[in-house]
């Protein structure tokens, strides 16, 4: 490490200094910066080799001289805020005093009480008439102060903050913000750390795209999120910062809660968080604002000739900041203050109790507001307030910035009256002694918040489900894909593109569709809509693309429809959720496509995707190249087998594997139906495959067995004695058709071919069947979709896939008679897709010697008819367990 440049003439350094000193006080810091800057730039230019620092001095940003006075009645706020910090303590001490099971948390809200009040007050406008409303991701922990707030506008009941936590029997409240389980409430799912930031970057960004499209008017919204200092360690948390910069995304807001503590101790006890979050944000374009100190301390620093309490401010690292607020004023003046000679004078005529008193900046609603107004005024970029907090501010011992604070959900009686004294709560010794009240507002109180929200628009939060049905296209539309391909062959990928484009091209609905493709267009066959719609750039084309002569060249556009997100799965997912939510969020109702590696769905992204599902999402997901035997040569990390036992595990989410056009047609047209005319809270995932083959006209009245997820697509006219059901979905379908063909004419065997669409849907049926019958078994009993399409089926029943055994095994308890399920447990890997599937045991073959395997278990053939077909079919029952090589 080089040692730090001698001066070799301080009268000259001196003289720059005061130089600077003077612009700042006669023309202002953004003068003084712009001439440092240009300086910088003169320097590096003439070969000067200057050193970069990402971060500025540990100080607030903004200065004392530039902050204006809180609007509205301070003193008032200042009460109500006390109030709501009480009653959100409440909501979580009452509910565990009756059983630790419900847990909560006090400290979170407690360090960003004023965040919130400020915010609530001032800034964030509800959904109305003349506005769009803002977007606010709430810090999943802080949650029982909103509902607390909520309470005190006489939004939620007394009743049902008793219930905080027990949602059950209805009238209680979720533990976190879950628009599934309050959809009139919350806006966002957040308490999965690290995919608030990601998806509010995104619902920035989509916000951008609908205005740059017309489809919603431009306005000053803004997408507030409040984060952790902690949950800035989740990848997700900062991964998509960049973007938010490169797009210039000057309606996102980041507010950082730096309380220094993660859940179980320090965040960076032998450095400092804000200064690393400072370097990572500037670095990556970000406005920062740094909101470090309340104004207490602007007295002490104007009185800081030396630099000492700024050189102190600087190099005191988080740990020793943290045990400060842990202890109390004489602490503080020793082991902080007392440092250096000139900072132990600062405050040498101060008492303990007015050192104790120095506030952090986010407890100091002025300087809150003050950095809120700077936030909302950036144009050009994306803006990240870091602000400076006490974890368990007011909570005293029971808490207040001690590493145990985040799991503190009891209070003891005197720990109740110390807070309770020290934020002038109207609560006797007496009513603590019985129970811990929530204390109500008085009119005045009451009157106050409602003129502060109705100035802003209204309740907050609040999610909208008003959202206008769409003029969908019938299924004739699709008439193309309905109709048999002839001697053609082509993949349902294809399929798929041609009913998109009929989509986009749709008078009705085609500025609604969004096409979202992580890198892969050209893989899907999707290059087409480079040119006949555009991809998305908020500043267009500003270079010639080098394949501009040919019909899809790569074209960028400020109105482009289609969202290419580069390698990036997680963002295209968040951008898909946000088109998803347009409905609620914008009252647009958009239709994602969201076309990807089936791989890398729901296995790289399936924390977003259970996200989607709780903030009722409404689109569709297509896993392209699906199944473990259909790409065949990218290998083991590419080969999906299991996409749809993990969509499965979804609740809203309806998943589909398609062998047919005519079947994807269908599908499609039903989830258009259902999300976007009948409006309904769920989502459509769709394996699509990159393998050629013919396909067939539309079975006549197949589209109801379609959607169910099980029809006959063959049936044979004259079975013989020897017959079997070869069920089958996706590619492997194909191989089941196969099969059924050489047992005909090798054995004599008759089969009817059935395409089953969705073992999945198939088994939630049958689950519900089963669970109507258990809990009433006096009344008329059910049969399941399943049961009763197979109910006079004859012979045994073989079921093959391109996926986990697991898949079709869900249904065997609604099958009639013998019942044999193929698929490819195991590890996937590279070959020809004839390899893999013998491999795997899912080929025609292994579907034939299954077949006839049950046959014979039955008595319907033979010990040399198996032996025959054994033979014949390459059978070796001595090969390795594909699932365990």
């Amino acid at each position: 490490m080089k040692d730090t440049p001698q001066d070799v003439d301080p009268v000259e350094s001196q003289e720059w200094q005061d130089a600077i000193e003077d612009v700042i006080e006669r023309d202002g810091a953004d003068r003084a910066h712009f001439l440092l800057d240009k300086a910088v730039q003169s320097a590096r230019a003439a070969g000067a080799r200057l050193p970069f620092s990402a971060t500025t001095p540990y100080q607030n940003t903004i200065s004392p001289d530039d902050e204006v006075d809180v609007p509205g009645d301070t003193e008032m706020e200042w009460r109500i805020r006390t109030i709501n910090r009480w009653n959100a303590m409440a909501t979580v001490v009452k509910r565990n005093k009756e059983s630790s099971e419900y847990g909560g948390h006090i400290a979170s809200f407690a360090s960003s009480a004023a965040l919130y009040d400020i915010g609530l007050n001032h800034f964030w406008r509800s959904k109305s008439a003349i506005h769009g409303g803002d977007l606010v991701f709430f810090q999943g922990h802080v949650i029982p102060g909103i509902y607390a707030r909520s309470f005190m506008e006489g939004r939620i009941s007394e009743e049902e903050l008793k219930n905080f936590r027990s949602e059950v029997n209805g009238g209680g409240l979720s533990s976190y913000p879950h628009p599934w389980l309050m959809p009139d409430y919350w806006q966002f799912p957040t308490v999965s750390m690290g995919l608030g930031p990601l998806m509010a970057i995104y619902q920035a960004r989509f916000m951008k795209y609908l205005e740059n499209r017309g489809l919603i008017e431009k306005q000053d919204r803004k997408v507030w999120a409040f984060l952790g200092d902690g949950e800035m360690d989740e990848p997700e948390s900062i991964g998509a910062i960049h973007l938010a910069a490169r797009e210039g995304l000057d309606n996102l807001i980041f507010v950082i809660n730096c309380n220094l503590q993660r859940l179980d101790g320090p965040v960076r006890g032998n450095s400092k968080i804000v200064q690393e979050l400072e370097g990572n944000f500037r670095g990556s374009g970000w406005d920062v604002i740094k909101l470090l100190w309340g104004r207490g301390w602007d007295e002490l620093l104007e009185q800081d000739t030396s630099g000492k309490l700024r050189q102190l401010m600087d190099e005191t690292i988080d740990g020793d900041y943290q045990t400060f607020k842990s202890k109390d004023g004489a602490y503080i003046r020793k082991h902080f203050f007392g440092k250096y000679p000139e900072t132990a004078e600062l405050v040498k005529d101060w008492t303990d109790d007015q050192i104790w008193a120095l506030r952090r900046g986010g407890h100091d609603p002025k300087k809150v507001y003050n950095a809120f107004k700077r936030a909302t005024e950036a144009e050009g970029q994306p803006t990240v307030l870091l602000v400076k907090t006490v974890k368990g501010y007011g909570m005293g011992t029971a808490g207040e910035g001690q590493n145990t604070t985040h799991q503190q959900k009891k209070m003891q009686l005197d720990q109740l009256k110390a807070m309770r004294d020290r934020f002038k709560i109207p609560v006797t010794d007496e009513e603590l002694e019985k129970d811990i009240p929530f204390v109500s507002l008085n009119n005045a109180q009451k009157a106050y918040l409602a003129e502060r929200r109705k100035e802003l628009g209204g309740a907050f939060p609040k999610r909208s489900t008003e959202a206008p049905k769409l003029e969908i296209p019938g299924l004739d539309k699709f008439k193309g894909q309905l109709e048999s391909t002839g001697d053609r062959e082509i993949s349902t990928t294809m399929a798929f593109v041609r009913i998109l484009t009929t989509l986009l091209r749709d008078k009705q609905v085609g500025k609604q569709v969004v096409p979202i493709v992580p890198d892969e267009s050209r893989t899907f066959g999707m290059e087409g809509l480079f040119r006949s719609v555009g991809i998305y750039n908020p500043k267009g084309q500003q270079y010639t693309p080098e394949d501009r002569e040919q019909m899809s060249y790569y074209k960028e556009s400020e109105n482009g429809q289609v969202l290419q997100e580069g390698i990036n799965e997680a963002g295209a997912m968040a951008d898909w959720i946000a088109a998803a939510t347009a409905y609620s969020n914008h009252g647009v109702p958009m239709i994602p496509f969201y076309i990807y590696y089936s791989m890398f769905g729901f296995q790289r992204i399936g924390d977003l995707a259970w996200a989607a599902g709780d903030s009722r999402a409404r689109g569709f997901m297509l896993g392209g190249t699906a199944g473990r035997t259909t790409l065949n040569g990218e290998g083991l990390q590419h080969e999906d087998g299991h996409s749809h036992i993990l969509a499965g595990t979804i609740p809203n989410c309806i998943s589909y594997d398609p062998t047919f056009s005519y079947e994807v047609a269908v599908i499609v047209q039903h989830g258009l139906q259902r999300m976007f005319v009948d409006q309904e809270d769920v989502f459509f995932y769709l394996t699509l495959m990159n393998e050629n083959y013919q396909h067939p006209d539309m079975p006549m009245g197949a589209e109801e067995g379609i959607i169910k997820g099980l029809y006959r697509f063959r049936k044979t006219a004259n079975p013989a004695k020897k017959h079997v059901n070869l069920m089958g979905s996706g590619t492997i379908l194909v191989q089941a058709i196969k099969a059924a063909d050489m047992l005909q004419e090798d054995f004599g065997v008759t089969s009817d071919i059935w395409s089953a669409t969705s073992f999945n849907e198939l088994a939630r049926d049958c689950q519900d069947v089963a669970r109507h019958n258990r809990l009433n078994p006096f009344a008329e009993q059910k049969t399941s979709y399943a049961g009763q399409v197979l109910a006079n089926i004859t012979g045994p029943t073989i079921a093959a896939t391109d996926y986990m055994k697991n898949y079709a095994e869900q249904i065997r308890a609604c099958v009639p008679g013998r019942y044999t399920v193929l698929g490819t447990d195991g590890f996937g890997r590279s070959d020809s897709r004839v390899n893999l599937r013998r491999f795997f045991e899912v080929d025609a073959n292994h579907i034939a010697a299954a077949a006839m395997v049950d046959l014979w278990r039955e008595g319907a053939v033979s010990d040399k008819d198996l032996e025959a077909a054994l033979k014949k079919y390459d059978i070796d029952g001595g090969k390795p367990n594909p699932r365990l090589v």
